[in-house]
């Protein structure tokens, strides 16, 4: 009976969530899904993001879909700011530029720590043609704090706590592990 719970508490949250409120990387129409909740000020997350580049989207982007979601922790002060401005971004500029500032201020932790998110994003804002003041000021909008809201609470439900938190077709990876134990599931889901 708490599974059943469970999973309609589960399928309740997936379906407020529109395709296009989603942030696909690969290919979004492949027979298997990568499902990542991240924080954006999380060094593991900034591991992933790089065996991500580096190995899992040469590899497997043709054939499948790797989704991003949104699971600031309460310990990262900025992270939750960081995934708004991502969203407002996603809206505003497009996916690509989307993605392009998740990749940055991930590769940029130790820099945002230094200087704090507001600088950090409207310098990005500026070199990249998002206004730097929208930008900052979009961090306070209520519309993007609920969609990152949303996929906390979905990540929640699905018992993630910590960041990053991969799930290849249902099966969990947990903050710190291989591209070869990763790999191994997607190889196996692409089998089936």
């Amino acid at each position: 009976m708490r599974k059943l719970l469970l999973l309609g508490m589960l399928a309740g949250v997936m379906t407020n969530i529109t395709a296009a409120q989603r942030h696909v990387e690969g290919n979004p129409a492949g027979k298997v899904r990568v499902v990542a909740y991240e924080d954006l000020a999380c060094s593991d997350c900034a591991d992933f993001r790089k065996m991500l580049d580096e190995k899992l989207l040469p590899k497997y982007g043709g054939a499948v879909g790797f989704e991003h979601r949104d699971f600031p922790l309460a310990k990262h002060v900025w992270a939750r700011k960081a995934a708004i401005a991502a969203r407002f971004i996603e809206d505003t500029a497009g996916g690509e530029k989307g993605m392009r500032f998740r990749r940055d201020i991930l590769a940029s932790i130790k820099q945002v720590n230094t200087t704090g998110p507001d600088p950090w994003i409207a310098e990005w804002g500026t070199k990249n043609g998002v206004d730097p003041a929208k930008l900052v000021s979009a961090q306070e909008d209520k519309k993007y704090a609920g969609l990152v809201e949303k996929d906390f609470q979905d990540g929640v439900a699905r018992g993630v706590s910590k960041t990053p938190t991969v799930f290849v077709e249902g099966v969990p990876f947990v903050e710190t592990f291989t591209f070869e134990q990763v790999s191994k599931a997607i190889d196996e889901a692409l089998a089936r």
